[in-house]
């Protein structure tokens, strides 16, 4: 096996790199991680944490950041978001609505797909109706489900003109939601996918790796590396020691702590505050039902504790709201302060004094479960008996859609309105705090489709002095998003995860 771990090279790593031994995959001749003469090509291997035997390569099935990763490398959307998470064109030319924000006409660049067809409009418009199928569970179902499909339309093969719902003036969020990719026509099987990304399919492991090579026709210039391959290990020490021992050359998702400890052996890349870290109460069940309980959660968090602890250096921290920073964010709600003996006495009067609760969390994320460690401690201090309970690092993400009442919980960007759209409104499929209610939704309705910017910033507030007051996403801070690569490698930018230049490899090269 060329160009990957021999056994002993294992010995030294946490099990959870074991899971780079199948990293060897066929199909493509091994080219090795070192470049051409001509100053390109060779592997680029990047490691991230992975699901395991639930990981899929349907992009519209997308959650884990490996899969995001992967299919921005097979796939297109129509836009993508920039460093400052706003959408920037991507297989759209351009957009431009009517008067009233109902009917949107977007023209398509000229680009193919890796099977040498063009990709049309009518791709766009199978594609959106694969993703809003009601049976179907796909994450981008509820930002896309504005689209009024029967009555949108392909104008020739390079527009399309969307007929909306309802106006809605943000319309190129849309565009850019996590998961949006556009696939050819009538396809329903992934096994071997077919897109018009930057990279085309070689092979793939089932939790282990996926090898992909470069597409030369790529609208937007070839990729300068000629492999691209990607890999699994769970535990964040494997990563590292992965990039350490150069059988990567890329590591995903590092503590601040390693990027410190390393920083003169591997080449850091940071984009500050760009992680949204935080606990997820379950409004819809006990104990966090309860609005007092949920309050007083709120009031006996040190999220400077948490923040120095998890992210020394690295984060900021936060007020119970995402998107610090962000187009519509509530700057003028004042920052929620520690008060352990409030906290205790709405604890008194929910009569939950020495209730047990349990908080699930995982190492299915850099830093969960030392985040998770020091906030049982500050239940404890207020007089709750706080159990942390870890939950499968391979299922973890879809486990806490559903189960438990108070879990670890992080994002990466995306405007607060995709944010709003996917995860608290009664119809999110991505809902991990279970927050419905048909005020919010109504607010939700009013922000989006008022012709008017102040009219627009007025509902975001209302909604956010909500969630202030009685949501159940608990966010304690904002990390730097870190990843790390081997010197030679330059060409990885320091974006926000989830935004266009995070996680790319096109524009990467290998010295």
């Amino acid at each position: 096996m060329r160009d990957h771990l021999s056994r002993r090279g294992f010995l030294g790593l946490t099990a959870g790199a074991a899971l780079l031994a199948g990293c060897g995959t066929g199909g493509a001749s091994s080219s090795s991680s070192s470049s051409s003469s001509s100053g390109g090509g060779g592997r680029l291997r990047a490691v991230f944490a992975g699901g395991g035997a639930t990981e899929v390569l349907d992009p519209h099935l997308a959650n884990l950041f490996n899969e995001a990763a992967r299919a921005k490398a097979l796939y297109d959307k129509l836009a993508d978001l920039g460093s400052d998470v706003s959408p920037r064109p991507r297989l759209a030319e351009s957009w431009e609505p009517n008067a009233d924000f109902t009917r949107w006409r977007v023209t398509l660049r000229q680009a193919t797909f890796h099977d040498g067809r063009p990709v049309r409009a009518q791709d766009v418009l199978a594609s959106y109706a694969r993703i809003t199928d009601p049976g179907k569970a796909f994450r981008a179902r509820s930002s896309l489900a504005l689209i009024d499909l029967r009555d949108s339309r392909a104008v020739g093969d390079r527009a399309v003109e969307f007929r909306l719902r309802r106006p809605f003036a943000e319309f190129p969020n849309v565009l850019a939601a996590f998961g949006a990719y556009i696939v050819p026509e009538g396809t329903t099987d992934f096994s071997r996918p077919v897109g018009s990304g930057p990279f085309s399919f070689v092979s793939w492991k089932p939790g282990s790796s996926v090898l992909l090579k470069r597409y030369p026709d790529y609208w937007e210039g070839a990729p300068s590396v000629e492999e691209l391959e990607f890999l699994i290990a769970n535990e964040e020490s494997a990563r590292v020691n992965a990039l350490l021992g150069g059988q990567v050359e890329y590591a995903h998702d590092l503590t601040p702590a390693s990027a410190r400890r390393h920083a003169g052996r591997v080449t850091v890349i940071r984009a500050p505050g760009s992680s949204m870290n935080a606990f997820a109460m379950k409004v819809d069940r006990a104990p966090f039902d309860d609005p007092r309980l949920r309050e007083a959660l709120f009031l006996l968090t040190d999220r400077r504790q948490l923040v120095d602890t998890v992210m020394p250096g690295a984060g900021q921290i936060g007020n119970d709201l995402f998107g610090k920073g962000y187009l519509h964010y509530a700057e003028s709600i004042p920052q929620r302060a520690f008060d352990l003996d409030r906290a205790k006495a709405l604890i008194r009067k929910a009569g939950a004094e020495g209730l047990p609760i349990e908080l699930t969390t995982s190492t299915a994320a850099a830093g969960f479960v030392e985040a998770a460690t020091v906030f049982a401690d500050q239940l404890r201090a207020a007089g709750l008996k706080a159990t942390v309970v870890n939950g499968s690092k391979d299922t973890y993400w879809s486990d806490i859609l559903t189960k438990g009442s108070l879990v670890s919980f992080r994002s990466g960007a995306m405007p607060i309105e995709t944010h709003i759209a996917q995860r608290l409104l009664s119809s999110s499929t991505t809902n991990a705090t279970r927050w419905a209610r048909p005020e919010f939704d109504a607010l939700y309705d009013k922000a989006v489709s008022a012709p008017s910017a102040a009219d627009r910033e007025a509902a975001y507030l209302s909604m956010q002095q909500m969630l202030h007051a009685e949501g159940g996403l608990l966010v304690w801070g904002f990390a730097d998003w870190i990843v790390a690569t081997a010197p030679h490698v330059t060409g990885v930018r320091p974006a926000p995860a989830n935004t266009l230049d995070w996680a790319r490899f096109d524009k990467v090269r290998l010295a």
